[in-house]
């Protein structure tokens, strides 16, 4: 049963009561509980904020409403927040990204910059093998190399959910110019999309 604002509240405030209260009700204070106190209050509080935004909707404010209060996107705050229904199966979709997609992302980042081009492709799924081998793969990367100098780093890499797939994005450093990778994983981890961005542009330069 969804819990209401005011349950999610009265949790909080009742968690709260309790870390003020540990000091004088215990004479030996474990110096670790309010920190996992404040975790459990942390995650308390954003399942309040994720109530409020559920109550907000129900009373028929946009997305545009809610992202302004929040101070992100529309479409941020329904990424974040809504609850898309499959318009092939009429059921809720899942937006929980794949828990590994940054890891799988950063390692396919690493065999790229390290010329193993086959530790890629061997990831790909049965449509990205078939338009995409290795040696286009390297090509790919050398054209970027030779445009931009070659690969120094990559940052953190972030992933969201779209439908059947996870998307990651990956800011990528060269001498000259800077890049993101946009790699989409299936849930089998297997790479269903691969492109590498201009930062400031959006038309990919590697094969999906």
């Amino acid at each position: 049963m969804p819990h209401t604002f005011s349950t999610v509240a009265s949790q909080i405030h009742q968690q709260l009561g309790a870390v003020l209260a540990a000091p004088v009700l215990t004479d030996k204070r474990d110096a670790l509980a309010p920190l996992r106190a404040s975790l459990e209050i942390q995650a308390q509080v954003t399942a309040l904020v994720a109530t409020a935004v559920e109550d907000a909707r129900g009373a028929g404010r946009t997305w545009q409403d809610i992202g302004d209060v929040l101070g992100i996107s529309r479409q941020a705050a329904f990424q974040r927040f809504g609850k898309p229904i499959d318009p092939r199966t009429g059921e809720t979709m899942n937006t929980t990204p794949l828990a590994e997609a940054a890891l799988l992302a950063e390692n396919a980042l690493n065999s790229l910059a390290g010329g193993r081009w086959d530790e890629v492709t061997n990831q790909f799924d049965e449509q990205m093998r078939a338009g995409l081998t290795g040696d286009a793969l390297a090509a790919a990367w050398a054209q970027i190399i030779g445009t931009a100098g070659a690969y120094e780093r990559h940052g953190a890499t972030e992933s969201a959910r779209t439908a059947d797939l996870t998307v990651t994005n990956t800011p990528l450093s060269f001498e000259a110019a800077d890049f993101v990778a946009r790699i989409a994983f299936r849930d089998d981890h297997t790479i269903a999309g691969l492109y590498i961005l201009p930062a400031e542009q959006s038309s990919p330069s590697l094969h999906e």
